[in-house]
């Protein structure tokens, strides 16, 4: 996949691990009650500081805090860009 966005310095894009279908009781539950995903795959990474070395890489599945980031919309996905310090985890 090409990416038509480079983030800059210690930025990171995110794009979001798809939310979990949740059943209650044979309920469906809604989009909008459902939680948002805290896992999700580096997309793109800028190349750091002079303070700050970028440890984080394309292909990276990361852990993020649940009000991390900024939601953008890019040919019709959604991604979050946020600063590698707002990055919990690398998984795996």
């Amino acid at each position: 996949m090409t990416m038509n966005i480079r983030p800059l310095a210690d930025r990171v894009l995110i794009q979001p691990a798809q939310a979990e279908e949740v059943t209650v009781g044979g309920i469906i539950i809604p989009d909008s009650a459902k939680e948002k995903p805290l896992k999700g795959l580096v997309v793109a990474a800028g190349k750091g500081t002079k303070d700050e070395e970028m440890l984080l890489k394309e292909g990276d599945t990361v852990l993020y805090g649940k009000y991390a980031g900024t939601e953008i919309e890019l040919e019709g996905e959604k991604y979050l860009i946020m600063r590698q310090s707002d990055v919990l985890a690398i998984i795996g």
